[in-house]
């Protein structure tokens, strides 16, 4: 993960959410994917809390040294992007930011409730189309992105 790689556009964040797609999604995948984030966190000290939802059902959540209650309702504001949309969070914002607009500004959706920040990313199963959500909170949005989409490469490899 190399904080000087430049912006992602929006054609490559879509191209990750092509790539990274599961043949299937269980509850220890949810644990695998889920520990694999919090050890690399751990590597890196970094202060982040870790979501796994699937179906409406929180199968995973880890909260390390140096984050806070915030993170969780950020978890909860980014995850209800993707919910909405279909989308990693990050992906919906750049959309509107492409568009020269910004997401609080365009989509009429309370901010309290929907955050278009990078840091949630669809859980999408073959076949079936997004069933869920991974989501870190903690560090710079575009970090936590990048930081979900390094352990889903890594998870996926290993399928």
């Amino acid at each position: 993960m190399t904080q000087s790689a430049p912006t992602p556009t929006v054609e490559e964040l879509e191209a990750q959410e092509r790539r990274l797609v599961f043949p299937r999604f269980t509850h220890e995948d949810a644990w695998a994917l889920g520990s694999l984030l919090v050890e690399m966190a751990r590597e890196r000290q970094a202060p982040v809390a870790v979501d796994i939802h699937r179906s409406g059902q929180q199968l995973f959540h880890a909260a390390l040294p140096g984050s806070a209650p915030d993170n969780d309702a950020w978890i909860a504001r980014k995850r209800r992007v993707v919910e909405r949309y279909g989308s990693a969070s990050y992906l919906v914002g750049a959309r509107h930011r492409a568009k020269g607009t910004t997401f609080e500004e365009s989509s009429r959706l309370d901010p309290e409730t929907y955050a278009a920040h990078g840091g949630s990313f669809p859980i999408t199963v073959e076949g079936a189309g997004v069933i869920g959500a991974v989501t870190v909170s903690g560090l710079p949005q575009l970090e936590d992105h990048r930081m979900v989409v390094e352990a889903l490469e890594r998870f996926l490899a290993r399928l």
